[in-house]
């Protein structure tokens, strides 16, 4: 089997270099960029399944590069920051990061982090059960294509943000809490809170929802959590 490619964007040398040692002794291939702009330009050359993104870069910010990583690839993106402030961390999951870890951490807790994201991504993006085509009231989601249509015009999402969708309209009508999306779309383990799907809801409202003030598809249960309106 071919080994998992992982992109380790960071320009402290000895912190990069202690994360690749760590995954390459799990069993992945890995490559260092030791700044935005170049780790953008590798991030963006299909050769990686996952990008490990420190916030912090010369040139160019990871915040700038997951931005644009997001634009045109589809692949899962692991932010490393400095900062414990809830803004920056918002901030990253705004732009589409699927998981943050704060500095210091431990890399046997990243390495876990990894393989929980790249197995949830694969099951979520080829379970066959789940890759009928679904349509509700103008929304369309393609599963096998990853994409997503409103009134025939294709909206451009994330892959937490796709995830999330498509997960709600698999099974409409159904509420589920905060907790449970979480640990159903990030995994038990993920570092975060709920305060992560409600960035992604309002992200994904914004953009499938005429109205965001007054959704029609992704509803609020108050104190209950969400549904997909079939």
């Amino acid at each position: 089997m071919k080994k998992k490619a992982i992109l380790i964007v960071e320009d402290d040398k000895a912190i990069a270099e202690l994360q690749r040692d760590y995954l390459e002794a799990s069993g992945y291939r890995t490559e260092i960029a030791d700044n935005g702009e170049k780790g953008l330009e590798q991030a963006l050359s299909g050769q990686f399944d996952l990008v490990v993104l420190d916030v912090m870069l010369p040139r160019l910010n990871g915040f700038e590069v997951c931005k644009q990583i997001r634009e045109e690839a589809d692949i899962p993106v692991l932010m490393i920051t400095a900062s414990r402030e809830d803004i920056d961390v918002i901030r990253g999951l705004d732009l589409g990061a699927d998981d943050y870890m704060t500095k210091p951490f431990k890399p046997a807790e990243m390495v876990a982090r990894i393989k929980a994201h790249l197995s949830r991504y694969e099951r979520l993006k080829g379970v066959p059960s789940e890759n009928r085509e679904l349509e509700i009231r103008g929304l369309r989601i393609d599963p096998e294509a990853r994409q997503v249509y409103v009134q025939d015009e294709e909206v451009m999402l994330t892959v937490k943000e796709f995830d999330l969708l498509h997960f709600l309209a698999v099974h409409p009508n159904r509420v589920f809490s905060k907790d449970h999306l979480f640990e159903r779309i990030w995994g038990i383990d993920a570092l975060g809170d709920t305060q992560t799907v409600t960035v992604h809801v309002r992200k994904l409202r914004e953009k499938i929802e005429k109205d965001p003030s007054n959704p029609i598809y992704i509803e609020t249960v108050w104190g209950a959590g969400y549904r997909m309106k079939a």
